[in-house]
């Protein structure tokens, strides 16, 4: 009977300690990263069983989540269910990304940087033919900076590297996950990147940040951005899935508390992430079509509202570490 009871208290006080991590991670979220909230704490990763969680739980986006589905034995997906129009975020920077899923490209004085290549089935219409529509030319991609080895993200790179020559970088962890999949189309292995390596093209730097959690060597950046002149910061958030084993969810709050040191420490007032609902790239890609002269970017969002989506990433991870595997 005492084993039992002392059992129960000590669940019970799990259970409490979670619930506090996701209030800190609703509380940190507030009303500008409640998409994120809802995929950190109730998206994949170890489920808690109380209902002490901080939102509902997120919807599945069109096309899949996470490791999402390339080219398959049917075909691709049906155009309807993941085209986006592309669109010029600040003066040297554009969205050229599906509606679940972003690819962004630094246009500098010698050539282009894309971070992320999305998928084998939609990279030419989305982002080569996307770039021609908005008057850029895709055969200066120089790099693709692939955050990590899912297709939803490396998929179009083995495109890219077969019709413009473009050199792709990951980290080595991650280029090992690639040489190990059997299925799916993936990039030659290329560019192995260092943690806190700097890559520069023309008048463009762009620093790589290898945080281990969401895949073995997931790579977050930062680089700067003008806005009619005026220059910002962007912290561009890798990967943002929590996995069920203990040691990932572990590295995966160690990598939210690291990349939140080095985004305080350069003021980084620009969070931008690879997903489109988490950065309110859906609402914010079309509100920039539309924008008047001299009214605020809107995803200029100020150091502290920066550092609160990576509070919340932090925040429900540890909330579920108790019952990762």
């Amino acid at each position: 009977m005492k084993i039992a009871f002392g059992l129960m208290v000590a669940a019970l006080a799990v259970a409490q300690d979670s619930a506090s991590h996701f209030a800190a991670a609703k509380a940190a979220a507030g009303a500008d990263w409640d998409r994120f909230l809802e995929f950190q704490c109730n998206g994949p990763g170890p489920r808690v069983p109380t209902a002490a969680t901080a939102a509902a739980p997120a919807a599945a986006p069109a096309g899949g989540r996470g490791q999402g589905q390339g080219r398959g034995p049917a075909g691709p997906p049906d155009r309807s269910t993941w085209y986006a129009e592309p669109g010029k975020v600040f003066d040297n920077l554009y969205f050229f990304g599906q509606s679940e899923y972003s690819v962004w490209a630094i246009t500098t004085s010698q050539g282009i940087i894309v971070m992320d290549t999305i998928f084998d089935y939609s990279v030419e219409e989305e982002v080569v033919n996307g770039m021609k529509k908005m008057g850029l030319d895709p055969s200066t991609i120089k790099y693709a900076i692939v955050s990590h080895p899912h297709p939803d993200h490396d998929g179009g790179a083995r495109y890219l590297q077969d019709h413009f020559g473009t050199r792709v970088i990951m980290s080595p962890a991650d280029w090992d996950v690639i040489d190990r999949r059997t299925n799916g189309t993936k990039p030659k292995r290329d560019i192995e990147a260092t943690n806190g390596q700097k890559l520069t093209l023309g008048d463009t730097t762009v620093t790589m940040y290898i945080l281990p959690g969401h895949t073995p060597g997931t790579i977050s950046s930062v680089f700067q951005v003008k806005d009619n002149g005026t220059t910002h910061t962007v912290a561009l958030w890798g990967g943002a899935g929590i996995h069920q084993d203990k040691t990932s969810v572990n590295q995966y709050i160690q990598a939210s508390k690291s990349f939140a040191e080095i985004v305080k420490g350069v003021n980084a007032d620009i969070i931008l992430a690879n997903h489109t609902d988490w950065d309110h790239t859906k609402v914010n890609v079309p509100a920039l079509a539309k924008r008047a002269p001299g009214t605020p970017n809107p995803y200029v969002v100020g150091n502290a509202k920066v550092l609160s989506f990576l509070k919340v990433a932090e925040e429900c991870a540890t909330a579920r570490v108790p019952y990762a595997n």
